[in-house]
């Protein structure tokens, strides 16, 4: 497979015309990736290798544009952003494809929305991959309101916050809605409670780099579950530890012991 980008495809949810792509083996067993805020499906999972990766190893590989990001429709309110809505969207293409259960692999934002996911629909979720989001999945991840701001400021020159100015460029790099990323900032930092969490029954893999000044600890996350593991991405930062082959092969390794119980 090649890393050119997939032709996107649509379903409605409510009056949510949502986007996403279904590629590599259909008769494979299916994971469901769930990108990272101000990111897309393709940016997220096509660009650093991971469809290719996963559809080489003969998965069948789907991901979904989350509500206001990619080419799915752009709201502007903060409370239709919660991370449990979000999840139900994610559920909602499930139905959508008629797969009953599936590996669900979600980075920063995106493993937040997939752990609500698992909290809410433990009959979905086959297994749990948590990558760029640890402890602050319970604790939180810092001040992010300047983020927002940064993001419907008029100009990049206009903004000082370090981690503010490298989301609003990104965020200009993939093109994005940036009002209706600052809804999306607002809306989806809930937290999920410690004892969620320990309810979480599917086998877990909780990976972040060795840089990230944002996810929080990756082990501390792991000791509240009752059958997660780490894998540490060496001298990765939040924004380049996605793409890490060290993430790809724990991940690979990951699914084939779950494939061969």
């Amino acid at each position: 497979m090649n890393l050119n980008a997939p032709s996107m495809s649509h379903f409605v949810r409510g009056r949510l015309k949502l986007a996403f792509f279904d590629e590599g083996d259909p008769n494979g067993p299916p994971v469901l990736l769930i990108h990272g805020f101000a990111s897309t499906a393709i940016a997220n999972w096509v660009h650093p290798g991971w469809l290719k990766a996963l559809g080489d190893a003969g998965y069948r590989v789907i991901a979904i544009d989350n509500r206001g990001h990619g080419v799915s429709d752009k709201l502007y309110d903060a409370d239709v952003y919660h991370p449990w809505i979000m999840a139900e969207d994610a559920v909602a293409l499930l139905d959508h494809l008629g797969i009953s259960e599936a590996h669900v692999m979600g980075y920063s934002m995106g493993a937040r929305v997939a752990t609500f996911m698992a909290i809410a629909h433990p009959d979905r979720v086959r297994s749990l991959v948590l990558g760029g989001l640890g402890i602050g999945m319970v604790e939180g991840v810092g001040d992010w309101d300047p983020i927002a701001e940064a993001l419907v400021a008029a100009s990049l020159d206009d903004v000082t916050h370090q981690r503010g100015r490298m989301f609003r460029a990104f965020a200009e790099q993939t093109r994005s809605d940036r009002q209706a990323l600052a809804a999306c900032i607002q809306g989806s930092r809930d937290l999920a409670t410690k004892e969620d969490v320990a309810k979480i029954e599917a086998p877990t893999l909780i990976a972040v780099g060795t840089k990230d000044d944002i996810a929080g600890s990756a082990q501390a996350l792991a000791d509240l579950m009752q059958h997660a593991e780490v894998v540490d991405i060496p001298n990765r930062d939040h924004m380049l530890a996605v793409g890490d082959k060290v993430f790809k092969t724990a991940v690979l390794e990951f699914y084939k012991r779950i494939e061969h119980r």
